[in-house]
């Protein structure tokens, strides 16, 4: 048996090194969703509003601006511009077409999200009408859950 020179020896150390530092990272792959959720709930204080799985909890619309909107359109709803334009909703004219919420709510629209599509039609009617009610606007004719039907895909 002929003896392993310096450079073959570097070559094997390297090789299960590889291997080693390979399973390592599948391992914290795996971990980091948990890991994730773990730190984000030890984060948030006990009185945010979290929905838990993929459709919203919250009933009402403030709860539901308050728990998904305000994000982005801000508590004041008077939206953000910076890493993407958020339109403000206070005196918005875009509102005073209830279709037009009710579309982009449930089907989305450039950044905005179809987050329509985790929320009951009860839920859509109810963000939509406290949109149109807050802020500045004052648009009475209520959104009904028949008119959620009609824009669902």
């Amino acid at each position: 048996m002929r003896p392993i020179q310096r450079n073959e020896r570097r070559q094997n150390s390297m090789t299960s090194y590889g291997y080693c530092s390979t399973a390592v990272c599948l391992a914290l792959i795996a971990l980091a969703p948990s890991v994730g959720r773990a730190i984000a709930e030890s984060n948030s204080p006990s009185s945010a509003i979290l929905s838990p799985g993929s459709r919203f909890s919250e009933s009402n619309g403030a709860e539901l601006f308050a728990g998904i909107c305000q994000g982005c359109h801000m508590p004041d709803g008077r939206g953000a511009a910076g890493a993407g334009y958020y339109p403000s909703l206070v005196n918005n004219k875009n509102l005073e077409a209830k279709a037009y919420p009710v579309y982009v709510v449930v089907r989305g629209q450039r950044a905005m999200p179809p987050v329509g599509s985790m929320m009951s039609d009860d839920q859509v009617a109810e963000v939509v009408n406290y949109l149109r009610t807050h802020f500045g606007n004052q648009y009475q004719d209520t959104v009904t859950v028949e008119d959620v039907k009609l824009v669902r895909p």
